[in-house]
């Protein structure tokens, strides 16, 4: 692959990889840290893929280990201001519906495939690579998932239980 296919293969991706980074980081700054920091190093480390069709699924593997690493890093260094004024900054938004909201409230074993294969159409043998679990834990998460969220959605529309 050269760097032309590479630039255009990332381009293509580049709303799912957002989309990915915002599943797993809070706030906009660590969202475009974490993915360019997954595309330098997926271009640094562009000769060990094997197989180009597989490229999508490859980078963003490296963008959810650069997602964990922000995490790790930044959990002793967020201070209660900074928090919440992420949290108000959220709020105060009006383009995040109840459904993103119950989405994002979902644990992060439940969110990441879920949002991997409902948002951006990944296929389950895609997601088990991905997030490196089995088929059966990638399934049973899905649905778990649902569930929660089915739950969530009653509790802000105020459907009943049928």
């Amino acid at each position: 692959m050269n760097k032309e296919q590479f630039t255009a293969q990332v381009l293509d991706a580049e709303k799912s990889l957002y989309h990915i980074a915002r599943s797993y980081l809070n706030n906009e700054e660590d969202c475009a840290d974490a993915m360019q920091n997954a595309i330098l190093h997926a271009f640094e480390k562009l000769h060990t893929l094997r197989n180009e069709m597989y490229f999508r699924t490859w980078l963003t593997r490296i963008l959810i280990n650069e997602c964990k690493q922000i995490i790790r890093s930044r959990k002793e260094q967020i201070s209660y201001e900074d928090y919440y004024d992420d949290v108000r900054a959220v709020t105060e938004q009006e383009d995040y519906s109840e459904v993103f909201e119950a989405v994002m409230g979902l644990e992060k074993n439940y969110r990441a495939p879920f949002i991997l294969f409902y948002v951006e159409g990944f296929s389950m043998k895609e997601i088990c690579q991905i997030l490196k679990l089995s088929q059966s834990t990638v399934k049973m998460r899905l649905y778990r998932g649902r569930k929660l969220l089915k739950a969530k959605l009653e509790e802000v529309y105020g459907y009943a239980k049928q």
